[in-house]
């Protein structure tokens, strides 16, 4: 385990997770934002990998969101090579939509990071159309940065990306609303 919220553990992967994470990674609408296609072809061999990851070493790291111990969804964490600094990801399975998981699994992850692993910045990007996510983001005290028009081109069209970031300095002063 490496952070407990009220409701949630965000812990390594495990190779009993194979099944709900496929379920939820190979749902059409959940990958519709993400950088794969679904179905995902090897959900084994992903939670296997993910589960020998290092969240101390610069790279990506997933942790896995588990709610009374099922996998609801996971977090992405792509730490710099300076240690200080690091990129964030989220997906959640689409029963534990709209309950507050996700802000949840994201606020523990960051207070943890800030907190504990005292980075400096965590930085995430969403696709422009992906409402839901830039909400979430802005809710656990994310700014935006910036807007890329059309820069990324996936499952066939291109995208605007919108850009947002989180200091530790403005994190601590004044932690968003729980």
């Amino acid at each position: 385990m490496f952070v407990q919220t009220e409701r949630l553990t965000l812990r390594r992967f495990i190779p009993a997770d194979a099944t709900a994470f496929e379920a939820y990674r190979s749902d059409p609408d959940v990958a519709r934002y993400q950088g794969w296609e679904a179905p995902i072809p090897d959900p084994l061999g992903d939670v296997t990998r993910y589960g020998e990851g290092d969240p101390d070493a610069a790279g990506w790291f997933q942790y896995a969101a588990d709610l009374d111990g099922v996998l609801i969804g996971d977090l992405g964490l792509n730490l710099h090579e300076n240690l200080m600094q690091a990129d964030l990801g989220f997906t959640l399975a689409p029963a534990y939509q709209g309950k507050g998981y996700a802000t949840e699994a994201v606020r523990g992850l960051l207070d943890h990071l800030f907190t504990v692993k005292k980075l400096h910045k965590v930085s995430a990007e969403c696709d422009a159309r992906n409402t839901a996510s830039a909400r979430l983001l802005e809710r656990v005290g994310f700014q935006r940065e910036g807007l890329r028009r059309s820069h990324t081109w996936i499952k066939g069209e291109w995208t605007d990306d919108l850009l947002y970031g989180v200091l530790r300095s403005d994190y601590l002063v004044t932690p968003p609303a729980k």
